[in-house]
């Protein structure tokens, strides 16, 4: 679908709030579908490639009730966004078994990663992988015949760290003791390992998620539950694994919540929940290796009578949580929704939270809001970035109130991408709504879009690079072609602030050429956290 270069005019006004009671304002961008279809899409996610900032990959429930029709929406653009494509169906054989509940992720080498539920006689949880952007997906891989939830997928992209590209999958057994299980493969989904149990809780889990530290650590948060339906949200679980998953230490109750799984009655009875999501900061600021866990929670302090957005955090690695902040700033108990929250820290040390909110709309009805930090989640600047509303109403055929239990965001090099479901136009479908960082107030990275240069672009010979570097650090800079293998190393050393100069031969050289023609990526490493940039080599 052709997007039009307005999407990222951000241009809508919209009045928010900046620590309880200080209004600004803040521009928000024009609302559009990712790929239109004919069937729900709920269950919505999005990812980044680590290779190259312009490629997302999102992924949602597709699902139809006349005829019968359930599987997962591949939806890509390779374009930072101007043009998507997609199918409603995920193409890895056996098609007629797919039974949705999507995880996904990109591995260092771009290998798109999708798990999923199988549909009988395939119960359980299995993969499939793409190294061409989605376009074809391979046969099925058996990762566990468990009855279960939808799997977490994370991928170490660190490369200093020690299990530099495997990728990780939890997810919540539905057997006693319902303990969170625990995969991993290092073949880019080939094969995976024999799942093994991450704890043994006295109280049921439910809703798992995944997040990397900042030094190749492993971290796994999920929901302690009532034994009885409805199954509420009363504990946070962490755990935390430095050895690639071989072992972990699990804390069954890192802090209480008081979670809002159940209906919420004024919205024609949809259904809602509490569960974690969580996301880690992994720049080299001050905050860095901070671990940010938001939830949905009412009755509970922070959180008012009716629902709000709570976030835990932990300064130490997960040993010792804060108590709550609430994230949405609207008046306490003012009547007003706000529910299914996800979490993303962006390359600046941003927090970012979306949710849905009700604030400026009727009770019946919800917009879609985005909260961010830049101090850590002491104070909080909210933008509405639906620029209209929906009346959530449940989609038959899937248990009482189904709309979908999520919405996601994540970013780019110069953007956050948030995505959500949406039944305005009749049936739910992936709305998003595209935020330039030039728009919001950002944390001062060691690089920039603008501190990052490559000229001429594309080359036939001489290549130059700048770096603007703004903190000490140690810093690299790598050439590499579209498979992911390293071609050279342009630059390897500890620089101070100041601008680094410096150039390659992409030509001839002495005899011969020394890269074939073709579009290869450079990517900068500086203290750890990396961005990337297209390079294109003509004859």
């Amino acid at each position: 679908m052709k997007l039009r270069a307005i999407f990222y005019v951000l241009c809508i006004l919209s009045r928010t709030v900046l620590a309880q009671d200080n209004p600004v304002t803040l521009r928000v961008g024009e609302n559009y579908r990712l790929y239109p279809g004919s069937v729900n899409q709920t269950e919505v996610f999005i990812v980044n490639s680590p290779l190259n900032q312009d490629i997302l990959f999102s992924a949602c429930n597709t699902l139809n009730f006349i005829p019968f029709f359930i599987s997962e929406g591949i939806f890509v653009t390779t374009d930072g966004g101007q043009n998507w494509r997609g199918n409603d169906t995920c193409t890895g054989e056996p098609i007629a078994f797919h039974g949705g509940d999507p995880g996904i992720v990109i591995d260092k080498n771009g290998t798109f990663i999708l798990t999923r539920l199988g549909r009988s006689p395939f119960v359980g949880l299995y993969s499939h992988y793409s190294t061409d952007n989605g376009q074809t997906w391979s046969s099925q891989q058996v990762i566990s015949t468990d009855d279960l939830e939808r799997a977490s997928l994370i991928s170490d992209t660190h490369p200093s760290s020690t299990y530099y590209g495997r990728t990780y999958a939890a997810w919540v057994k539905f057997a006693p003791p319902f303990p969170l299980s625990f995969s991993f493969t290092d073949d880019g989904a080939t094969s995976w390992s024999i799942p093994v149990p991450v704890n043994n809780p006295t109280h049921r889990s439910s809703g798992g998620d995944l997040a990397m530290g900042p030094n190749g650590e492993i971290y796994a948060c999920w929901a302690g539950v009532t034994d009885v339906t409805p199954f509420k949200e009363i504990q946070v679980g962490f755990a935390v694994s430095a050895t690639g998953g071989s072992d972990w230490n699990v804390i069954e109750n890192a802090f209480p919540v008081n979670g809002i799984t159940g209906i919420l009655p004024n919205k024609d009875n949809i259904r809602v929940n509490g569960l974690p999501t969580m996301d880690v900061d992994l720049t080299d600021g001050p905050r860095q290796g901070w671990i940010y866990i938001v939830t949905g929670q009412k009755d509970l302090p922070p959180a008012g009578h009716d629902p709000d957005i709570i976030l835990n955090r932990s300064t130490d690695g997960g040993i010792s949580w804060s108590a709550g902040i609430r994230v949405n700033q609207d008046p306490l108990n003012n009547g007003k929704d706000q529910y299914f929250p996800s979490v993303h820290v962006d390359h600046y040390g941003g927090v970012n939270v979306i949710f849905y909110d009700d604030r400026n709309t009727t009770t019946d009805s919800t917009g879609v809001f985005l909260a961010r930090s830049t101090d850590g989640g002491d104070t909080w600047k909210e933008v509405e970035l639906s620029d209209h509303n929906f009346k959530p109403t449940p989609i038959g055929g899937l248990g009482q109130g189904y709309q979908g239990d999520n919405i996601d965001i994540t970013s780019a090099d110069s953007t956050l991408w948030p995505v959500w479901m949406d039944n305005s136009t009749g049936i739910y479908q992936i709305w998003t709504s595209p935020v330039a960082f030039s728009s919001i107030q950002a944390i001062d990275g060691p690089f920039s879009d603008v501190g990052f240069k490559i000229y001429p672009n594309p080359t036939t010979g001489i290549t130059n690079y700048e770096l603007r570097i703004t903190k000490e650090g140690d810093v690299s800079l790598e050439l590499f072609n579209l498979t992911g293998e390293l071609e050279k190393t342009l630059l390897d050393g500890r620089f101070g602030p100041g601008l680094v100069k410096g150039s390659f031969d992409a030509g001839a050289g002495q005899d011969k050429r020394q890269f074939p023609p073709g579009v290869y990526l450079v990517r900068i490493t500086v203290s750890g956290r990396s961005t990337t940039k297209k390079l294109v080599f003509l004859e």
